[in-house]
């Protein structure tokens, strides 16, 4: 009996094995993993090939930059929309292709560029050369667009359905699909940046445009099956029927109403075609039809319970505080090498691992709102040593340095932009920390006097700063995901698209405030202060989230390890949910 036993529980587990990597979950992380890759990859060496194209100058990545951040702020509502009011299956295949498609094509332009550049420079006066740079990043930008309607309808609408009513395995999937994220953010530029070193950016564009091919019609594959292996992918409400908000932890009334709504859907097609026919012939209300859905869309985003808890998380953008081009560059003015700034960026990954670790935890613990609140008081925590590296030994702060002083020398006084010296330039100085001597820089007094060496530059600053970045990212990614999930259980099925794609353009808009907050201060005298500013606008958006936790929990938001029933109260008037 015993011997008979074992291989039926063999048997089992090998069935429970092959019946997890056949699940609509599985196939979703897998389709997650090979796109996120592919988008990873891209935006690494996009911002590379520009640079290279662009004589080691970074006007096209900024500009490149500013049209990504504006077109999604402008479109993000537009896009939404569009994701409401098509069928899932076409929304993810549409954004699929349109996606790969434009980066395929934009790496072919690229490889064109980089071949026959000489040449491009001499016809129509270098012209010819201007336009194609217009159009990588135009295509560029159209893959971004793409991107962002890929991420609304799959990470904000195809996971809730495939959780179906299952809060906790909505949690577990979230974190898993983030988990996926951190993993490629540090491994997809690695590897393409390998590829780029040891062979050449033309071999990276074309490494790029190949596997965005094969990577589409796999992850073409994977959406089909999963959208086969969950038929409530199907299914979609219309707007018109939708007046309370549908949370996940409120059984629906009946099975028959989703099939009732199409219905109804169809009907009111096969019925009203005629009288629509006569209403479409206004070419204004065409043209005024996006201006209209925009309006509506930042409205509807304002209605909803869980505004405030949206734009906590929008204000966490306003930072320099992250591992972007502009905290990594003032790194190595510091004098961080690149091999320890790969480790620092390795070592921020596994804190948003553990980030992802925790919300799962803390979730189970002490309820989704509440999560929300103690990750953003363990990220603000982290962050005070930031504002206290600010004042340390080290630090270039110099409140005698007017922050506007350098952009003012430029925009009045027509001085050149800071250069990186080249070695037969600059004097003979060896600096402990290896920090790039600036050609009409400020950085030390000893610049006038070749004979001093300068002193050492402390790195406790600097240290304090990374040690707060790198340990907030366990509070950043789990109040990341704790708002994520609290969007994707208290928005209405028929607003999903719209309102994330508020949020995105809320998120854009503030990263975009950063930009132009560096670029009015770009001298490292005044990192300082940018640093002051932003965890200012870290706190007030956790203030804000604190109002919105406050207002769903009441007395009770203190009551730890009792997971919140609903993560709205249902004291919320229903005039929060609005119809658009």
């Amino acid at each position: 009996m015993a011997r008979g036993a074992e291989p039926a529980g063999e048997r089992r587990r090998c069935g429970s094995v092959v019946a997890y990597f056949t699940s609509a979950k599985f196939l979703l992380y897998l389709g997650h993993a090979l796109s996120t890759w592919g988008d990873r990859m891209w935006h690494f060496a996009v911002s590379v090939f520009l640079v290279e194209l662009y004589g080691n100058s970074l006007l096209l990545t900024a500009v490149y930059g500013l049209v990504v951040a504006g077109s999604v702020l402008l479109l993000g509502a537009i896009i939404g929309d569009w994701v409401d009011k098509n069928s899932r299956l076409k929304v993810a295949q549409t954004s699929l292709i349109v996606q790969n498609a434009s980066v395929i094509l934009c790496g072919i332009l690229l490889m064109i560029v980089f071949l026959f550049k000489t040449q491009l420079l001499t016809l129509y006066h270098g012209w010819l050369l201007t336009m194609c740079y217009i159009l990588v990043i135009t295509i560029a930008n159209i893959a971004n667009l793409a991107s962002t309607a890929t991420a609304i309808t799959i990470q904000r609408d195809w996971i809730v359905v495939v959780a179906g009513e299952d809060r906790s395995k909505l949690a577990d999937m979230n974190a898993t699909i983030r988990r996926i994220d951190q993993l490629t953010n540090i491994l997809a530029p690695m590897a393409v940046g390998q590829i780029m070193t040891f062979g050449s950016p033309m071999i990276g564009c074309g490494f790029i445009s190949g596997w965005n091919l094969m990577s589409m019609c796999v992850e073409y594959l994977l959406l089909w099956k999963v959208y086969q292996k969950t038929p409530t992918l199907a299914l979609k409400s219309a707007k018109v029927e939708e007046s309370e908000l549908k949370q996940l932890n409120v059984k629906k009334e009946s099975d028959v109403k989703p099939t009732e709504g199409v219905q109804l859907i169809v009907e009111k097609d096969v019925t009203g075609f005629e009288p629509q026919q006569e209403k479409e012939v206004s070419c204004a209300a065409r043209i005024a039809e996006p201006f209209i859905t925009f309006r509506d869309g930042w409205v509807a985003y304002y209605n909803q319970p869980v505004f405030l808890a949206g734009m906590g998380l929008a204000f966490l953008y306003m930072t320099v505080l992250g591992f972007d081009c502009i905290t990594t560059g003032y790194a190595y003015t510091q004098g961080l090498s690149g091999s320890v700034l790969s480790l620092l960026m390795g070592a921020s990954a596994v804190t948003g691992i553990m980030g992802t670790v925790a919300f799962t935890w803390l979730r189970r613990k002490c309820g989704l709102v509440r999560t929300g609140l103690i990750s953003g008081v363990a990220q603000f925590a982290c962050l005070v040593l930031c504002a206290i590296s600010v004042f340390m030994p080290g630090s270039p702060l110099d409140l005698t340095v007017s922050p506007f002083a350098d952009i003012s020398a430029r925009l009045f006084e027509s001085e050149p932009l800071p250069t990186i010296a080249s070695p037969e330039d600059k004097p003979e100085m060896v600096f402990a920390t290896g920090m790039p001597i600036l050609l009409n820089g400020s950085t030390t007094s000893a610049n006038s006097d070749p004979e001093m060496s300068p002193e050492p530059v402390p790195l406790i600053s600097v240290s304090l700063l990374f040690a707060g970045v790198i340990a907030a990212r366990v509070g950043l990614w789990s109040f990341d995901l704790t708002v994520t999930q609290l969007l994707q259980e208290n928005v209405v099925e028929s607003e999903r698209g719209i309102i994330n794609g508020v949020q995105n353009s809320m998120n854009y808009l503030l990263d975009l405030l950063h930009f132009i907050m560096v670029i009015l201060a770009p001298n490292p005298e005044a990192f300082g202060l940018l640093v002051l500013i932003s965890v200012s606008f870290v706190a007030m958006g956790h203030m804000m989230y604190f109002r919105f936790a406050q207002k769903s929990l009441g007395r009770q938001l203190f009551v730890c390890c009792t997971p919140d029933p609903k993560a709205v109260s249902d004291s919320s008037p229903p005039g929060n949910t609005s119809t658009v």
